[in-house]
């Protein structure tokens, strides 16, 4: 294989030197042969594209780079190549639009910027000229290896950019924008807290550096310390009152901290200044939606796609409110949308599960399920998931994790009962068993917490100090009890600002199923409850999903199928080595009989009966997961069967689950 790409590099490296020499006939000619299946085949088409427009064939080159969009949707020379093109052929916006696409994806495209000014100054439009001449002369004044960074970070070579960052940081270890690409990186990678070090680092030796404050924002929000963010974001609009970003980052960390008050009316100032801002007005419709007042979002996010038409967000957040109906006129302004060939790669995966939405509320399950996959497929197109790679991650779990670790470890960890671990895959009823257990008066609710996966990545990461086999989880078996003791106890105080009191709490990160082998020796008390649903639902229900983030392998049937049977596998694992540590609860059984579920529910939690639980939908607190207004009702039986609406589609679901994880709800 090895060799095969090495071939193939050469071949690109000598097609590349005809290019330079002028020679853009011979180079077209070789590239159209260029094997598809190669590792190299984006970059092939890159060049494909560039030749062609030297050539004036400037409709074979269109189509080489919409079959390169296609496959590498964030390739930002695409679009760079994209906007040369539009503007040989005159089409001025076309060709601003296509280079604010490639400096966002990669601000270290030199020639994306001077093409805007050179536009913009032809069109007469000199102040946004200026703004981008700004944007160039930071690019300008960067170190080449940190220019060289930013390009390898854009093209999501993310392990050559760490060593190149890293080696420039040793020689210059105050440069801040250097601190800036390191965390960003860090960021990318889920090492949560050294990205929050780098940037508080950052802000404390240049105080008034704005981007790096912002960045630390962010990272401090990754890491959900949302009282800091606040903080932070306070600094930054108290520096500048009238700057609309400021304040719209300080309406964000409002929220949030959970006082959407405040977040609201931040955000009716910013649209004060920036009437009908489809941003602003997306973001408000989810502090709405959050907090319950499900018509007032709904009008914002109305108002977010009457003002941009092509803003895909909203109409997506119209449809994952789940009880939303699109109208006739809504569904022909998306068709109008999906032929619009300015349509950013988001905005079109947004429109897609829109319209997958609306056509299953139309009973129109076929086109569903097309919009449905292509959403997906789009998506998929930008991911780095590898269905092996993760079998082999939860392989080592079971390898590492055995009954003879947890007994050379008992009576290690910190003591404390508090945590309620709600896992299993998402889409699966954890947000309905998180809902029931927080309207008991002894248990808060919180959120998806990041803490067990972040301890995952730090353990990942850990310098090798001479043990063989060491990176996680094989160091489980190298950490003594007090450092076991340790990473409890940090768990219970990190977590405190996210509680309300209660003497108990939920973390319903789904994917810490994959990590119980960390939290039983960490904190040994803790209660672990498997939220489980029927394959063919939970499965598909998550492919119709699309998450913000961390859940990769729900953007292929195959995969998705083969995840959920990992995770049964794993799971299994666990009750073997652990029997008894986790509750099974099956999403069926809830629907079926909720208050025996109920009551077996809390008698593994050390809780008693309350009345309050079987009434989860009069429970007042905010809910941000996709299953927020679902859980504001009384249970109901429509979804559990909704999958069968799609079975002649889910094909290669059933293959990737196999017969034996079909029959039954046992499962």
């Amino acid at each position: 294989m090895t060799t095969m790409q090495d071939s193939a590099s050469n071949d690109l490296a000598d097609i590349r030197s005809r290019m330079v020499d002028g020679d853009f006939a011979a180079a077209a000619a070789r590239l159209a042969t260029f094997p598809a299946d190669s590792p190299e085949s984006t970059e092939a088409l890159y060049m494909l594209a560039v030749c062609q427009r030297y050539l004036g064939q400037h409709e074979s080159a269109v189509a080489s780079l919409n079959k390169l969009k296609r496959l590498a949707p964030e390739h930002s020379r695409a679009y760079q190549e994209e906007g040369h093109l539009n503007r040989a052929l005159g089409r001025s916006e076309s060709a601003l639009e296509a280079y604010r696409r490639a400096c966002t994806l990669n601000p270290a495209l030199e020639a994306s910027y001077r093409g805007q000014i050179a536009i913009l100054e032809e069109l007469g439009r000199h102040a946004a000229s200026d703004r981008v001449r700004a944007q160039l002369g930071w690019l300008l004044e960067l170190p080449k290896p940190l220019i060289a960074v930013t390009d390898l970070i854009a093209q999501n070579k993310l392990g050559k950019a760490e060593a190149l960052c890293r080696r420039f940081m040793q020689k210059n270890p105050r440069n801040i924008e250097g601190m800036r690409l390191l965390a960003s990186i860090g960021l990318r990678l889920g090492v949560l807290e050294d990205a929050e070090f780098l940037l508080e680092s950052a802000v404390a030796f240049a105080p008034e550096h704005i981007p790096a404050r912002i960045d630390y924002v962010q990272a401090l929000r990754k890491r959900q310390k949302f009282a800091r963010a606040l903080e932070e974001a306070r600094t930054l609009l108290d520096q500048a009152p009238d700057n609309p970003q400021f304040r719209s980052l300080f309406a964000i960390e409002s929220m949030q901290t959970g006082d959407y008050d405040t977040a609201l009316t931040a955000f009716d100032e910013v649209l004060a200044q920036v009437p009908g801002d489809p941003a602003t007005l997306t973001a408000k419709g989810h502090a709405l939606k959050t907090c319950g007042r499900t018509e007032e979002a709904v009008t914002a996010y109305r108002s977010a796609v009457l003002s941009q038409p092509r803003h895909g967000e909203a109409y997506y957040a119209l449809a994952n409110l789940k009880t939303y109906r699109f109208t006739d006129d809504e569904i022909a302004r998306m068709h109008e949308q999906e032929h619009n060939a300015d349509l950013g790669h988001m905005e079109r995966v947004y429109l897609n599960f829109a319209l997958g939405k609306a056509y299953e509320d139309l009973g129109i399950y076929g086109t569903s399920f097309s919009y449905y996959a292509q959403g997906n497929e789009l998506k998929r197109a930008q991911s780095r998931y590898d269905a092996d790679r993760m079998a082999e991650e939860f392989a080592a779990q079971q390898a590492i994790c055995t009954q003879e670790l947890f007994e050379q470890h008992a009576g290690s960890g910190d003591p404390a009962p508090d945590p309620i671990f709600i896992v299993g895959l998402p889409r699966a009823g954890s947000t309905l068993l998180e809902q029931i257990l927080s309207s008991h008066s002894q248990v808060d609710g919180t959120l998806e917490l990041p803490n067990i996966l972040s301890l995952s990545q730090q353990l990942r990461r850990r310098p090798p100090s001479g043990h063989a086999g060491e990176g996680y989880p094989a160091i489980l078996e190298q950490l003594e009890a007090e450092e076991l003791a340790g990473f409890g106890r940090r768990f219970i105080e990190d977590t405190r600002i996210h509680r309300q009191g209660a003497p108990m709490f939920i973390d319903k990160m789904p994917n810490n199923f994959r990590h119980i082998g960390l939290i039983h020796l960490i904190l040994p008390n803790a209660k672990i409850i498997d939220a489980r649903r029927h394959p063919m639902a939970c499965c598909f229900s998550g492919f119709k999903q699309l998450f913000a983030e961390g859940q990769e392998f729900s953007y292929s049937l195959a995969d998705i199928g083969r995840y959920y049977r990992d995770y049964v596998a794993l799971m299994d694992h666990w009750d073997r080595v652990l029997p008894g540590r986790v509750l099974r609860v099956m999403h069926e059984d809830v629907v079926d009989d909720l208050e025996g579920q109920v009551r077996r529910i809390l008698e593994f939690c050390d809780l008693p009966f309350e009345e309050s639980c079987l009434r989860y939908y009069e429970t007042e607190r905010n809910v941000r997961t996709p299953s927020s207004e679902q859980v504001r009702q009384p249970i109901y039986r429509e979804s559990v069967e909704q999958w069968r609406h799609f079975e002649p589609y889910l094909g290669p679901l059933k293959e990737a689950l196999g017969q034996d994880l079909l029959p039954g709800h046992s499962c």
